[in-house]
């Protein structure tokens, strides 16, 4: 099973429980607001103080792969009657196996023990959103019917920063086969949406309402 080493362990489980208890203003910092924020901003801290923000990115970047595509996984974190230890132990596997490194491993197995595993892609998310605030960047997301070449990603990086932002950018990107065609992006709050599935409900209600 899991075993995540006892020091390491015990700074992430008083740091997180720290800030699972702490009140925020969600005025002064939306990311802040929630419990997923505190868990992502206690991982940055502890990546930071260890000089593993790279590495932590990348496994953080690899984990939501992983939830991305297998929905057997996301069903498994986000199931209320599977134990904390069997989902530590299921969790703990696949990182082992995914060569995800010790740090976030353990975190992750302190977000099992916790029982707030079910919120790990919002901690992953806000994590990204610290990591990118920390560099001076804006987080956009961006969903898109089909993957986006390489060219297209850089277009739009350019588009954002130039038009939307004003400043760097860093996307993340993901697939919805459900959309019809053009794309969703998000930055913080805001949605720029151009996708013909909106723009279709957007003119069956425009009927409705001349009917």
């Amino acid at each position: 099973g899991f075993q995540p080493g006892a020091d390491r362990c015990g700074r992430l489980s008083s740091r997180a429980g720290f800030l699972a208890r702490a009140t925020y203003v969600a005025n002064d910092d939306p990311i802040m607001a929630s419990v997923a924020g505190r868990y992502a901003s206690a991982l940055f801290d502890l990546a930071n103080e260890e000089r593993k923000l790279s590495v932590t990115e990348g496994d953080v970047e690899l984990l939501e792969k992983l939830l991305d595509e297998n929905e057997d996984l996301r069903r498994m974190v986000t199931s209320p009657v599977i134990s904390a230890s069997e989902q530590g132990a299921a969790i703990g596997a696949i990182a082992s196996r995914a060569g995800v490194s010790p740090l976030v491993a353990n975190f992750v197995g302190l977000l099992a023990r916790n029982r707030r595993l079910f919120i790990i892609a919002d901690v992953l998310k806000a994590f990204r959103q610290i990591l990118a605030r920390h560099r001076g960047e804006v987080s956009a997301e961006v969903t898109s019917a089909h993957p986006l070449s390489e060219d297209q990603l850089a277009a739009l990086t350019d588009k954002l920063a130039s038009t939307a932002v004003g400043g760097r950018v860093r996307l993340t990107t993901r697939v919805d086969e459900n959309l019809l065609g053009g794309l969703i992006v998000k930055i913080g709050s805001r949605m720029i949406d151009s996708s013909l599935r909106t723009k279709l409900q957007n003119l069956e209600t425009r009927m409705k309402e001349v009917r």
